[in-house]
């Protein structure tokens, strides 16, 4: 078994809203639909398990793109739309933060009664990818969230997060069935951050004796660790700055939404009546629908879809968040009911989005695009945890 990724984010403290929170579960649910429509329970198994998948979806879902409160919003708004669905969709999600993770075995034993899956393997599994990253490796994260995400065919994610209060961060681990063998024989691809001190780590060599005599999880010593897939080290700033994203892949995207209208593509014609704003949020979600691995390498990207609720980049578009979950909802539907036209018709906004970016050199100035898309936040909802964004208001003269 090996550890797919991890990331280490700054811990952000504050609350979700209940207006952004039921909009996080519609627009979860609405992916998750879309993914498995597609691509299936395996694939969408492999995106979560994947640390920047899971933090670009975190910020298309308008959550603040680089805090540890995505790990805790998005588990919790999927865990609310997906598990009425579970039957149907073939997705179940346990577990969670604090007392919720401690509720995970039980939850897994349902699932195997109700799906014929061995439960107790399943909370063996999730067990002992929890002692892994709290016991076996004392890194000075202490786990306070467990999700394990499961399909029917018995297929699992885990999802782990760890705070440590020394250095203010938080750590995210992702664990993923594929090729599971062992869990203590070169169970990390590797174990990457900033060099505080020696650790305890007892899947190391030297701690074959130990190891059988306090995790009697393992028979055999485990291997030198290999090096690391999959490793996210997020900044401690919260502003979204150029540095954080792929200028040429963002450009695309607006170029898309702001100057080339839907009518100028054929193949876009389903998704007329939709405004430039909107479009420029579907381009996104659309990616982390149907974009591959490597064009998650910058989650700051997806922060442009739908804002963030502290304002960063800037607030949140209720008007075209809603908008968007309407379009997916809509062309989920009718792919159920064997109308796959809108359903492609959103799928080619990210290829053609990508095939603009071969020949396209970057000329916005980015802070001009965060102060624009601040101004005509009104227009479009904009909210905030301190509220709805104004229009500016224009200085007035004064008379003597």
């Amino acid at each position: 078994m090996k550890r797919s990724g991890s990331a280490d984010l700054p811990l952000h403290g504050g609350f979700v809203p209940v207006w952004l929170a039921e909009r996080m579960a519609k627009l979860g649910l609405a992916i998750v639909e879309n993914i498995l429509v597609d691509y299936g329970k395996d694939d969408l198994l492999r995106r979560l398990s994947d640390p920047f998948w899971f933090q670009s979806m975190g910020a298309v879902m308008g959550m603040d793109w680089h805090s540890s409160g995505i790990t805790t919003s998005v588990l919790g708004a999927l865990k609310r739309s997906v598990n009425p669905h579970s039957k149907e969709l073939g997705i179940y999600i346990c577990g969670g933060k604090g007392n919720h993770s401690r509720k995970t075995p039980e939850e897994l034993l349902r699932i195997g009664e109700r799906t014929g899956l061995d439960g107790n393997y399943l909370v063996r599994c999730s067990k002992l990818a929890a002692k892994v990253d709290n016991t076996a490796i004392q890194d000075g994260f202490q786990l306070y969230l467990h999700s394990f995400i499961v399909s029917d065919t018995g297929k699992w994610t885990v999802i782990q997060q760890g705070m440590s209060d020394a250095t203010g961060t938080a750590r995210r681990y992702h664990w993923h069935s594929e090729s599971l063998t062992s869990f203590v024989n070169d169970p990390h691809t590797s174990i990457y951050g900033k060099n505080t001190g020696y650790i305890l780590n007892m899947t190391d060599k030297q701690a074959d004796s130990s190891r059988n005599g306090v995790m009697q999880i393992a028979s055999e010593k485990p291997e030198y660790m290999l090096k690391e897939i999959s490793k996210l080290v997020l900044p401690s700033h919260h502003d979204v700055r150029a540095e954080d994203l792929d200028l040429k892949r963002l450009g695309a995207i607006l170029w898309l939404a702001q100057e080339k209208q839907p009518k100028d593509f054929e193949d876009l014609l389903l998704l007329q009546g939709l405004g430039p704003r909107t479009l420029q949020s579907l381009a996104l979600v659309s990616e982390v629908i149907h974009g591959t691995p490597s064009r998650f390498k910058d989650p700051a990207r997806f922060s442009f879809a739908h804002g963030g609720k502290d304002g960063h980049p800037f607030p949140v578009p209720t008007k075209v968040y809603d908008e968007t979950i309407g379009v997916l909802q809509t062309a989920v539907y009718k792919a159920k009911l064997g109308n796959n036209e809108k359903n492609e018709a959103i799928k080619r906004l990210t290829n053609i989005a990508q095939a603009a970016e071969k020949d396209f050199i970057p000329n916005a100035n980015f802070e001009k695009v965060i102060e624009q898309e601040r101004e005509n936040s009104w227009k479009y909802g904009g909210r905030t945890v301190k509220g709805w964004a104004r229009p500016k208001q224009e200085p007035q003269l004064k008379l003597f």
